[in-house]
């Protein structure tokens, strides 16, 4: 997964779970609203990929392998260019 990939993936998360697309708010206080959602998504929503762990949970202990979904090789390689 690509990381463009992943941000798309976290954008229509917080669209769809923080209905954002809904608000007809001014740009500061729109700008507000992502803050906190982007801070609850990180720091409140349990993640399946970190084990039901917040990913702010992960990234601060050294227990558990974080996953890394960057492929091992790029698909350039892979064909041979």
């Amino acid at each position: 997964m690509t990381l463009n990939a992943v941000a798309e993936r976290v954008n229509g998360i917080l669209k769809q779970e923080f209905l954002l697309e809904k608000l007809d708010l001014p740009l500061q206080d729109m700008r507000r609203v992502i803050k906190d959602a982007v801070y609850k998504y990180n720091n409140l929503r349990p993640h399946y990929s970190c084990g039901y762990k917040t990913p702010e949970y992960m990234h601060h202990q050294n227990q558990i392998k974080i996953r890394n979904y960057r492929n091992k090789q790029s698909s350039k390689t892979l064909a041979g260019l």
